[in-house]
């Protein structure tokens, strides 16, 4: 897991990036819950990306390279290669741990 602190990373998020290991994690976290938009503009893999409050899932999406977007209420956004969100459901639970 890791964490996009600061404006700069949470504006990179995976983009640029040519490859996602299996097992990684990116978290977003935020002061509190706001309407949160994920793109994958420049993001070369499918991604997975739940919207959490208060570490419940409000949101699951996949969203395809270049032209996704997806957007939901959360104070944390985590972004995963595609298929690591298989089974999570909103209403589910996420523990962040970097």
């Amino acid at each position: 897991m890791e964490l996009a602190e600061g404006p700069l990373a949470q504006a990179l998020g995976l983009m640029f990036r040519r490859s996602i290991p299996e097992g990684y994690a990116l978290a977003f976290p935020f002061e509190a819950p706001a309407s949160r938009t994920i793109h994958t503009l420049f993001v070369f893999r499918p991604i997975d990306v739940l919207w959490l409050v208060d570490a419940e899932v409000v949101n699951v999406e996949r969203l395809r390279p270049f032209r996704g977007l997806a957007h939901g209420l959360a104070d944390t956004v985590v972004e995963l290669p595609a298929g690591a969100a298989a089974g999570v459901e909103p209403g589910d639970t996420v523990e962040i741990v970097a």
